[in-house]
């Protein structure tokens, strides 16, 4: 879990330097409400976007990595309790990722 924080940590700091870089100088515009741009709502717009080096997209991937982190732990642990066949802690994680997965 350590090393998914300090991860995600990084490329948010990454992510937030490039923006910071491109658009540090601009004046907001504090009476126009702009929402999020439609190209960071779906996965292919948005990984073409972090591929050209966006700081925004950048942001939105360290999120992810942060909350992935432990989604992934609970995942692992899964084939963790069934390599060593401890079968009521799998039971109770399947149950933790079941609730976890239905939330989303």
């Amino acid at each position: 879990m350590r090393y998914g924080v300090l991860l995600s940590s990084g490329i948010v700091i990454i992510g937030g330097m490039i923006y910071l870089w491109r658009h540090g100088r601009e004046q907001p515009q504090f009476h126009v409400f702009k929402g999020e741009p439609e190209k960071f709502r779906t996965p292919g717009p948005l990984f073409r976007a972090i591929l050209n080096g966006e700081g925004r997209p950048i942001i939105q991937l360290g999120l992810f990595v942060l909350i992935a982190t432990p989604i992934l732990r609970i995942v692992f642990s899964i084939f963790g309790y069934l390599l060593e066949k401890d079968w009521l802690y799998l039971l109770i994680t399947l149950v933790v990722l079941a609730v976890i997965l239905w939330n989303f």
